[in-house]
C-alpha cells in the first residue's frame, strides 16, 4: 500500500511539471505521455485511475454537478403532479387556497428532499451496504451470516417510519406485536435472500413457493384485513431499507465474481417485501382481527402565521423521528466498522457526509408530503368522487400514477444499480417507463375498486399467477429487477398522496374505507412484477445481447495480459478534458 500511495504522488508529479513545461500539448497527449513515461501496462493504467478518480469525484466541483443534476432530476419527477393538481384545481376540483398553498409549499421540500436524498444514499447508504456485504460473505461462515443477516433485516425494519403508520391501522393487534413481528419477518427472509445469492438459488422457484403459502394464508383471513396484509410488503420497504438492502445484495454478489453474481445481487428486496405480509397475516389468524382506519385531518389554514406554524411543528416530529430511524443503522455500521471493516478515514468522512445527506433529505422529503401532500390528495379525491362524472377518477388516478413513482427517492438508486451492474445494457429510462406504466395500471385498478368494491383478491390472484408464470420466460435478471421494484415503487409517496386520493374518493362515493380505499400500495407494488418482465420478454424477443453487455467490462481486462486491451484515450475518453487537467 505505502508503494502504491508512493506512485501516485508521483504520476501526479509528473503530469503537474509536464503540463508546467508545455502547456500547448493537449490533455490526451499527457495521457499518452503518462503511461509511456511510467511504463505501467494499460491495465495497471486503468486501475490506478480508477484509484485516483475516487477522489477526484469528491472534489468540490464534481459535488456542485451531481447536485445540479440531481435537482434536474428532483424537478423533472415532481414539477409534473404539481401541473396535474393545478390543472384540476382550477377547471373541474376546486381546491381551497390553504390546501393548494400547502400542497405547493409541500411540493418545493419534496423537491429539496429528493436532491439531499439522492446525493446522501450515493455516499453513505450505497456503499455502507456494499462494504457490510462483501464483508459478511469473506467470512464463509454460514452461522455468523445467517444471525448479522437476521440482525440486520431486524433493526433496519424498526428504523422504517411507514411501519408505525402500518400499526394504527390494525385493531385489536397491540402496536409493539405488529411491528417487531413484522422486523422478524422481514430479518429471516432476508437471511433467505443472502443464502440465495450465497448458494446461487434461483429466485423464480422461492417466489412461488412463498406467494403460494402467503395465498393460501390469505384464504383463511378475514376479508377486511387483506388489503392492509398486502400493503404491509409495500409499506416496510421504503426510502430507508431499500437503498441499504438493495447495495447489501451488491457487495454479496461481487464477492462471489461468477457470470451470474450481477443477477444474483437483485432479489433481496424481493423477498424481504414476502416477510411483512405473512407476519401480518399470521396475525391475522392469532387475533382473528379486522382492520382498522384512521381519518387523516384535512387541515386548513386561515392565514400565512397558521401556514408557518403547520409546518413548524412538523418538521421538529419528523427531525426526531429520521433521527431514531437512522440511529439503529449506524450503530451496527459502527460496531461492524470496528470489528470488521476498518474503512480508512476518508471513507468514513464521505460516509458520514452522506448520512447528514440523507437524514436533511428524509426530513424535508417527508414533512413536505405529509402536510403538503396527504391533505392535497384526500381532498382531490373527495372532491373528484362527489362529480356526477365520477368515472373521471379512472383515466386522472393513470395519469397521476405515471407520474408520481418518478418522485419515489429509491427509484433512483434502482435505475442507477441496474445502469451499473448491466454496463448499460439495460438501461435506467427503461425501467423508468416500465415502472410508471405498472403503477399507471395499478391505481386504475385501485380506482374501479373504489367505485365498484370489487375485492382485492380478485386482481392480486391472477396479478401475481401472471407475475410469476412470466418469470419462467424472461431473463432471470429482469424477473429479479422485477420483484424488487415492487418494493421500490410502493414508496413514500404512494402513502401519502395515492393512498389519501383512494380514501377521499371512497369516502365521497360511500364505499368501505378497508376494503376498497386499502390496497393501493399493494396494486402498486404488484403491477410492476408484470410490466418490468414483459420489458424482459420485448428484449428477449429482439435479441437483446444482455449477458455480453453486462460483462463487457470485465472481460475487457480478464483476457490475455500481454494483449493491449484498451488504450489510455478509451480508458479517460468519458471525461471531459477540464476534469483531466483539474486532476
Amino acid at each position: 500500500m505505502t508503494y502504491f500511495r508512493k506512485n501516485v504522488r508521483i504520476w501526479i508529479t509528473d503530469i503537474l511539471a509536464g503540463m508546467s513545461q508545455n502547456l500547448e500539448r493537449t490533455t490526451k497527449d499527457y495521457l499518452s505521455f503518462f503511461a509511456r513515461t511510467l511504463k505501467y501496462s494499460e491495465q495497471e493504467v486503468y486501475v490506478k485511475k480508477r484509484t485516483i478518480l475516487q477522489e477526484f469525484r469528491f472534489h468540490q466541483s464534481a459535488i456542485k454537478e451531481n447536485a445540479k443534476e440531481k435537482a434536474r432530476e428532483s424537478m423533472s419527477a415532481v414539477l409534473p403532479i404539481v401541473l396535474i393538481v393545478l390543472a384540476l384545481g382550477f377547471t373541474i376540483a376546486a381546491l381551497s387556497p390553504s390546501i393548494l398553498v400547502e400542497f405547493l409549499i409541500g411540493a418545493v421540500l419534496v423537491v429539496a428532499g429528493m436532491l439531499f436524498f439522492s446525493m446522501g444514499a450515493e455516499l453513505s447508504m450505497t456503499p455502507m451496504g456494499e462494504h457490510v456485504g462483501g464483508s459478511m460473505l469473506r467470512t464463509r461462515k454460514l452461522g455468523f451470516i445467517v444471525i448479522l443477516g437476521f440482525i440486520l433485516g431486524f433493526i433496519i425494519t424498526i428504523s422504517e417510519p411507514d411501519l408505525q403508520v402500518l400499526a394504527e391501522q390494525v385493531s385489536s393487534v397491540p402496536n409493539l406485536v405488529l411491528i417487531f413481528s413484522v422486523a422478524l419477518g422481514v430479518g429471516v427472509f432476508l437471511v433467505v435472500a443472502l443464502l440465495r445469492i450465497l448458494l446461487g438459488i434461483a429466485l423464480p422457484p422461492l417466489l412461488f413457493i412463498f406467494y403460494l403459502i402467503v395465498f393460501i394464508l390469505a384464504m383463511f383471513v378475514p376479508e377486511n384485513f387483506l388489503a392492509v396484509a398486502f400493503d404491509s410488503g409495500g409499506v416496510t420497504t421504503g426510502p430507508m431499507t431499500v437503498p441499504f438492502i438493495m447495495a447489501l445484495g451488491v457487495g454479496i454478489a461481487a464477492i462471489r465474481n461468477d457470470k451470474h453474481a450481477g443477477d444474483d445481487s437483485f432479489g433481496l428486496v424481493a423477498l424481504c417485501s414476502i416477510g411483512p405480509i405473512l407476519a401480518v397475516l399470521i396475525l391475522g389468524l392469532v387475533y382473528r382481527t379486522e382492520g382498522n382506519f384512521t381519518s387523516e385531518m384535512v387541515t386548513e389554514v386561515e392565514n400565512s402565521v397558521e401556514l408557518g406554524k403547520l409546518f413548524a411543528v412538523a418538521l421538529p416530529k419528523y427531525f426526531r423521528e429520521i433521527a431514531v430511524s437512522l440511529l439503529p443503522i449506524i450503530t451496527f455500521f459502527g460496531i461492524f466498522q470496528m470489528v470488521s471493516l476498518k474503512l480508512n478515514k476518508n471513507i468514513l468522512i464521505k460516509i458520514c457526509f452522506g448520512l447528514f445527506y440523507t437524514y436533511i433529505g428524509l426530513v424535508l422529503f417527508l414533512t413536505g408530503a405529509n402536510v403538503g401532500f396527504i391533505p392535497a390528495g384526500n381532498y382531490l379525491g373527495e372532491v373528484l368522487g362527489n362529480l356526477p362524472w365520477n368515472w373521471i377518477l379512472i383515466p386522472l388516478g393513470m395519469l397521476i400514477g405515471y407520474f408520481i413513482v418518478k418522485a419515489e427517492p429509491a427509484v433512483y438508486v434502482l435505475m442507477k444499480q441496474v445502469e451499473e451492474l448491466t454496463d448499460g445494457a439495460i438501461s435506467g429510462k427503461s425501467i423508468q417507463i416500465s415502472l410508471s406504466a405498472g403503477v399507471a395500471l395499478s391505481v386504475g385498478i385501485s380506482m374501479i375498486r373504489v367505485l365498484t368494491g370489487i375485492s382485492i383478491f380478485y386482481f392480486l390472484i391472477p396479478g401475481y399467477a401472471i407475475a410469476l408464470l412470466l418469470s419462467l420466460f424472461v431473463p432471470k435478471i429482469f424477473t429479479a429487477i422485477a420483484f424488487d421494484s415492487g418494493g421500490v415503487a410502493s414508496g413514500p409517496m404512494t402513502a401519502t398522496f395515492l393512498l389519501p386520493l383512494a380514501q377521499g374518493a371512497c369516502k365521497a362515493a360511500g364505499g368501505n374505507m378497508i376494503t376498497d380505499a386499502f390496497g393501493v400500495v399493494a396494486m402498486v407494488a404488484m403491477t410492476p412484477l408484470i410490466t418490468l418482465q414483459v420489458l424482459g420478454v420485448i428484449y428477449r424477443i429482439k435479441g437483446g445481447e444482455l449477458e455480453k453487455g453486462s460483462q463487457k467490462a470485465g472481460q475487457k481486462f480478464l483476457s490475455d495480459p500481454g494483449k493491449t486491451v484498451v488504450s489510455v484515450m478509451e480508458v479517460y475518453g468519458e471525461y471531459e478534458e477540464n476534469e483531466i487537467i483539474e486532476l
